[in-house]
């Protein structure tokens, strides 16, 4: 939990201040979004840290993140990127994804 955690911190900083990524959005389609998902990646990361002490907390944010990374998977995807620019999307998703699946057998 805590690589995501500390992931998403960083990514969802980056999206809110980098003009890269202001670039990398556009090239998405997506300039319009690019707040929100960086919100949403902070948010992603505080429930992470949350679900320690609050389980539930840290499934919702741990299924919102591998959906977010679905979701991040289909744009490289439709947008013809190449496997390596999608496989960090990809293996985002799915270590979220395992992290839902652990909190939920616990």
């Amino acid at each position: 939990m805590a690589v995501s955690a500390a992931s998403f911190v960083f990514f969802g900083l980056t999206c809110l201040v980098s003009k890269e990524l202001l670039s990398e959005f556009s090239r998405y389609g997506l300039s319009q979004w690019r707040t929100t998902a960086g919100t949403f990646q902070l948010l992603g990361a505080a429930g992470l840290v949350a679900g320690i002490w609050i389980p539930w907390a840290g499934m919702v944010a741990s299924a919102g993140l591998a959906v977010m990374m679905m979701l991040g998977v289909a744009v490289r995807v439709k947008i013809r990127d190449s496997v390596l620019q999608t496989l960090p999307a990809f293996a985002y998703m799915l270590l979220n994804a395992w992290i839902f699946v652990r909190l939920i057998a616990d």
